[in-house]
């Protein structure tokens, strides 16, 4: 006997498709630990590649991974002038504080 289909929201596949995207690990092991079955990661993963988020399952979001990569470059860019900014201010206080 089968159990009840379990329904997942658009954040959580958006949110395990950047996992296995951005972790390294393999497929197999980012499903297992998410408790969900490989090939819905898989379908998921395809899903957001080719953007096709619209309507392909219930709850799926409009994520793309386009738009993540520009997210993750504005914010680079930010983190970059913050360490830029500490840097400058660790040589001023070395230099006050001789």
């Amino acid at each position: 006997m089968k159990g009840k289909r379990r329904r997942f929201g658009a954040e959580f596949k958006e949110e395990a498709v950047r996992l296995l995207v951005t972790s390294g690990r393999p497929l197999a092991q980012v499903a297992r630990e998410l408790g969900i079955h490989e090939t819905v990661l898989r379908k998921w993963k395809t899903v957001v590649e080719t953007g096709l988020g619209g309507g392909a399952s219930p709850g799926s979001g409009h994520f793309t991974l386009a738009e993540d990569n520009r997210g993750l470059q504005s914010e680079l860019v930010r983190v970059k002038e913050e360490r830029d900014i500490l840097k400058k201010a660790t040589v001023f206080f070395a230099r006050e504080s001789r």
